[in-house]
């Protein structure tokens, strides 16, 4: 009995040491480092956007800020709208969402996400060997990593922006400075949730 338990200890020990020498990989060693960096901030911009659909009333979808700005739901639909396009674009395909027609948050909602499907895709699909393939064509024509980076993840930001004037205007705490433990995760740097 005394020999069976050494020798599991030693086992044991020996795959300690074999674990300590091969340290733990965060997923951007485990890759390319420019690609996980460019997900990792396209799935926070996602977070945070599908959040903030989520989280705005319904009846505040036709809030405009000034009158010669699009409305929240309008802003939505863009960013749907957008991000199909260059994510289907990406991927070799042309596809709508046709978020542009639609006026309900159900629906934007809905457009939205499957929008995020198809931009899920398009980052999961993206590797060393494809980053730097060259997409669109006449004037837009960039790398694949480029057009995810410029047209989906710079500019979600850029209208996230936008849009967290809207929400404050109308009350309501974005989720990336929302701290009460709600949608977004408290993720940003805000006002605490005021």
């Amino acid at each position: 009995m005394r020999g069976t338990a050494l020798t599991i200890f030693a086992l044991s020990l020996g795959g300690f040491a074999l674990n300590a020498q091969a340290p733990m990989q965060t997923p951007a060693q485990a890759g390319n480092p420019l690609i996980a960096e460019a997900k990792a901030a396209y799935t926070t911009i996602k977070n945070n956007l599908t959040a903030m659909a989520a989280k705005m009333p319904p009846e505040s979808y036709d809030f405009k800020a000034t009158a010669d700005v699009r409305s929240f739901g309008a802003t939505i639909a863009h960013i749907a709208d957008t991000q199909m396009r260059t994510c289907a674009s990406v991927m070799g395909e042309q596809k709508t969402v046709d978020a542009a027609s639609k006026t309900a948050k159900d629906d934007l909602v809905k457009a939205l996400a499957a929008s995020f499907a198809e931009c899920d895709a398009a980052f999961d699909a993206t590797n060393d060997a494809n980053a730097q393939q060259a997409v669109g064509g006449g004037r837009m024509q960039r790398s694949r990593l480029g057009s995810l980076i410029s047209s989906v993840v710079v500019h979600d930001n850029e209208e996230y922006g936008y849009l967290s004037v809207y929400m404050r205007l109308k009350g309501v705490v974005p989720p990336s400075s929302d701290r009460s433990g709600g949608m977004g995760g408290g993720m940003g740097r805000g006002a605490g949730g005021r």
